[in-house]
């Protein structure tokens, strides 16, 4: 989730800027709003931060170590910048960010879903900087998510405005001590032999799958976009969320996914109390070895691997039939620059920084779990083949060769998580839902927010 669900995981935080920036740091151009069909204004030198004292704004979410991480190792190498950060919940940046953008625009911003703030001039436009660092001398599928066009629509082509601290993906995460129990010595290669061994977990009294899906974030979204990963290819779904004309989550294979969902849910396969259940007790639970599986992204690998030393793997969603294409939920952890930020250019001098220093890269993957972004022939840390972040970053190269990344379904549209997902998945739970309801639901609930209703 954009997580990037932490997933929703997530959580921000926002911070005034306390200090004046130096002119090395000037944001380049005016303060008015970006334009929309032309761009941002050209950098005519790559920007820094500066030696004068700078001190840097930032709303980021919470329960995530690896933006402070790098914040922190940021303040080492230039010690004139310091950092002033206030966090939330994913689910309260998502409702917070165009009232926190337009009174108190941070330096740096965790971003829920951006169109909208794109059409309301709430974000910098970042195509200056992008020529002035060479961003756009990376692969073009790192910033693809990230592009929109005029107005905010459609994602996918257009203007930059926003980059990641690295690429995030989703997948399985198992316990192996609990898998050895029923018998499993290797990750399930189809969609059935998956639904065979959380039968065999269930009957030997064990919880198949921990999954959040209380409050305002239903994590059984991550469960029911692997699924639609399972029965039909990405591209459709990216059209969805990328906001194309006449694309519609109401898919026949995307009914197939929310049915099988569906049967997992009346089969016991979650827990009990699955509806009261946040991102934070579910960590805890897995943890704790409570339960099989947990449906979840990469940024857990590090903490996981210190956690629970070598006792868990990860593995993709398997495809409903044996050799099918791989796809997962993969996206930039995206963070952006408001567009009247105060330190503008500091804050873009950092992401690239996170992107192509050495130790931050390092970072990005000890804490991250996640490959950084950047230039393809960048700095790759050397990760032990026993721990399961070397498990999800080879799971990202299986992604990247089945060209199966999707963006996250909750990024559809800014209100489409809050109050479309979560509500008709937390009804599904309680029997108070179908799927073809749930599907139908949500498309309407989406087509009338791409209306402005």
């Amino acid at each position: 989730m954009t997580r990037r669900v932490r997933s929703g995981r997530s959580g921000a935080a926002l911070v005034i800027a306390l200090g004046t920036l130096a002119a090395a740091c000037a944001a380049p151009g005016s303060d008015s709003p970006q334009p929309q069909a032309t761009g941002a204004s050209p950098v005519s030198a790559a920007p820094a931060c500066g030696s004068a004292p700078v001190t840097m704004s930032g709303y980021f979410e919470t329960g995530f170590p690896l933006p402070k991480a790098l914040t922190t190792e940021f303040t080492k190498q230039h010690p004139n910048v310091t950092w002033n950060i206030r966090e939330d919940q994913f689910a309260v940046i998502t409702q917070n960010a165009p009232r926190v953008l337009a009174d108190n625009p941070p330096d740096l911003m965790r971003l829920p879903q951006v169109s909208e703030l794109v059409k309301d001039n709430l974000l910098k436009n970042l195509d200056g900087y992008a020529t002035a660092f060479g961003w756009d001398k990376w692969p073009a599928s790192q910033l693809e998510q990230l592009r929109l066009g005029q107005g905010g629509r459609p994602r996918g082509e257009g203007s930059l405005y926003a980059l990641g601290l690295n690429m995030s993906m989703t997948g399985l995460f198992y316990n192996k001590k609990l898998a050895a129990q029923i018998g499993m010595s290797a990750p399930p290669a189809t969609l059935a032999e998956l639904d065979q061994a959380l039968d065999k977990a269930k009957k030997a009294g064990l919880t198949p799958i921990l999954q959040f899906n209380g409050g305002a974030t239903g994590g059984l979204a991550f469960p029911l976009q692997n699924l639609m990963a399972s029965y039909g290819p990405a591209a459709p779904i990216n059209d969805w969320i990328f906001q194309k004309p006449g694309a519609t989550i109401d898919t026949p294979a995307n009914l197939r996914a929310a049915q099988h969902l569906e049967k997992w849910i009346k089969a016991g396969y979650f827990q009990k109390d699955v509806n009261a259940v946040d991102y934070a007790t579910m960590m805890s639970r897995f943890i704790d070895g409570q339960g099989l599986f947990m449906f979840n992204g990469d940024w857990e690998s590090g903490n996981l691997d210190k956690q629970m030393a070598g006792n868990v793997g990860f593995t993709l969603m398997p495809p409903a039939e044996r050799g099918g294409k791989l796809a997962a939920m993969s996206a930039p952890l995206t963070f952006g620059i408001a567009a009247k930020a105060r330190n503008a250019d500091c804050a873009a001098f950092f992401l690239n920084w996170v992107a192509t220093d050495k130790r931050a890269r390092e970072i990005g993957v000890e804490i991250g779990g996640s490959r950084p972004m950047g230039p393809a022939d960048a700095y790759m840390p050397a990760v032990s083949s026993d721990k399961v972040t070397a498990s999800t970053l080879a799971a990202g190269a299986d992604i990247a060769e089945n060209d199966g990344a999707m963006d996250f379904i909750a990024n559809a549209t800014g209100a489409i998580y809050a109050k479309s997902w979560t509500p008709n998945l937390q009804k599904l739970v309680a029997g108070q839902q179908t799927p073809q309801g749930l599907l139908k639901a949500v498309q309407s609930d989406y087509a009338g927010q791409l209306e402005g209703n």
